[in-house]
């Protein structure tokens, strides 16, 4: 039974390590290891969005808060539905047309400073590896589960997964891993809920009922999770601005040749990912109900394994064929879109690393195509060893609530300093740096003295601390600027930021920065 689990694990597994080995033989300039060569289409940009969205939080967090809390973990699920509405209205189209790789690259092109892309680099990589810890956790759950193999080891077995993917394909293999991966587990959730509704007579009202029934009327009403009554503002707070903050999200759009083929590779995304949001929450309640919170908890303490196992009750229960099947079908596919989003978290950091402090800061733009790729390939190698360090740290924590940190963050450091980049005449250097770092410290110290860390104990009342850190973050950086002295620089490229931003023409020959 063991072997033939392992035996489908393997194939998908292979499968994707197959389209690495094929984008490693057509990845050899900086631009095919960045942005695969900026010439994805509109349809295929989406479904790598959603893949890189539909992650080890989408899969296995907000289905396991659902099934632990109730209806509380079903505004993770919701908030992510509008996520991306910031996105496609206001900045998608911007980015795509004022940066190249990075996000440092539209902040460094307004100021043309290294100050700002080194606090843009900072920004990348705090909030990379803040999104990187969760899924590095759930994947070695995943693991724990299907082979019995220790936590520690399993987090090992993901990062070196992860850094075959980057080093060798870059951004290429991980945009086919992410399409393939998305096919898979929006298949998977097809699959997962048809045998969930059968269960009900094909009520999906039958399944809310059946969790009300076992666990009283407590479980659809608010206050399970998120105590205090601005955890939703909060919540949502940190959907609508963190992910227009996430680094590997944004890079996707230099993935596409103009910002027609940005906005609609963002619409993909919203009915793909929106779809796949929605049964979130009834395969939560569904494991509640058959397969119990005590079992879901003896798992894995976060709840983080109430997917797959509903999806071994529903195929024949523990110890029978069609569940051990139908149970490693899942742990492959969740492995896989784990795997698929740690590569791209990586690969953005590593880019930020490279091109931003690498080439930009510390070479001056002199670097060859090819050092560049290599410099790129051994940050890679160095943020996995941190992530394979942090992950052994997250051990029993939800990762959908960690997932949710590592946005606020995005919100309150990244968010304020890009949108003022892009929209604020006044904004300079100061203000990017005194932006960055007031969002960076109060989003991570709010967090930590938090109830997602100090449970009962802790010293700041909102899980989610982005009704306080998101102001903070543009507070510091409106004042960073307002009292500093103005920069005829900045200003000056503001204007030539408007023309690119929304017309799309620029030169790439020029010698700005963001061009190097």
């Amino acid at each position: 039974m063991k072997l033939l689990s392992l035996s489908i694990f393997v194939v998908i597994i292979a499968i994707t390590l197959g389209i690495t080995y094929w984008a490693a033989q057509r990845t050899r300039t900086a631009s095919d290891f960045y942005t695969a060569h900026g010439n994805l289409g509109p349809v295929q940009n989406g479904f790598a969005l959603a893949g890189d969205w539909m992650s080890a939080a989408a899969f296995l967090g907000f289905s396991g808060l659902a099934a632990l809390y109730g209806m509380d973990g079903s505004l993770y699920a919701a908030g992510a539905l509008v996520a991306f509405l910031a996105i496609l209205m206001l900045v998608a189209e911007p980015i795509r047309n004022t940066g190249r790789f990075t996000l440092g690259d539209v902040i460094a092109f307004r100021m043309q400073r290294p100050q700002a892309r080194l606090a843009a680099v900072l920004g990348t990589v705090v909030v990379s590896l803040a999104y990187l810890v969760p899924q590095m956790a759930g994947g070695a759950a995943l693991i724990k589960l299907l082979l019995g193999v220790p936590y520690a080891i399993s987090i090992v077995g993901v990062g070196v997964g992860m850094l075959v993917y980057v080093v060798f394909g870059g951004m290429l293999a991980t945009t086919w891993v992410q399409i393939i991966k998305a096919v898979l587990l929006l298949g998977t959730a097809i699959v997962l809920v048809a045998l969930l509704l059968a269960q009900f007579g094909f009520d999906p009202l039958a399944v809310f009922a059946a969790a009300e029934e076992r666990y009283g009327p407590q479980i659809l009403a608010p206050g399970n999770y998120l105590k205090h009554p601005l955890d939703q503002l909060s919540l949502g707070l940190s959907f609508a601005f963190g992910t227009a903050g996430l680094p590997h999200v944004m890079t996707r759009f230099y993935t596409v040749p103009d910002a027609q083929t940005a906005r609609r590779s963002a619409v993909w995304l919203m009915f793909l990912a929106g779809a796949f949001f929605l049964v979130t929450t009834l395969i939560g309640l569904g494991s509640a109900a058959l397969v119990g919170q005590d079992v879901i908890r003896a798992a894995d303490k976060g709840g983080n394994l109430a997917l797959p196992l509903l999806a071994q009750y529903l195929g024949g229960g523990h110890g029978s064929i069609g569940g051990e099947i139908f149970l490693a079908v899942v742990v492959a596919v969740a492995f896989a879109t784990i795997l698929a989003v740690v590569a791209a978290l990586t690969l953005s950091t590593s880019s930020a690393i490279a091109h931003d402090l690498y080439v930009n800061v510390m070479r001056g733009g002199q670097v060859s195509e090819g050092e560049q790729v290599k410099v790129a390939r051994i940050a890679t190698l160095a943020v996995g060893a941190f992530a394979i360090l942090f992950g052994l740290l997250a051990q029993g924590i939800n990762v959908a609530v960690l997932v949710i940190l590592a946005i606020s963050i995005a919100a309150s450091a990244n968010f304020p300093v890009i949108v003022l980049s892009l929209f604020w005449r006044r904004f300079n250097t100061a203000g990017v740096v005194a932006g960055m770092t007031a969002g960076l410290v109060s989003s991570v110290v709010l967090a930590m003295i938090g109830p997602a860390f100090m449970g009962a104990d802790a010293l700041f009342p909102i899980v989610n601390p982005a009704v306080a850190s998101v102001p903070i973050g543009f507070l510091g950086a409106i004042l960073g600027a307002l009292l500093s002295r103005r920069d005829p620089v900045s200003e000056a490229q503001f204007d030539e930021v408007i023309f690119r931003a929304n017309t799309g023409l620029r030169d790439d020959a020029s010698t700005g920065p963001a061009h190097h």
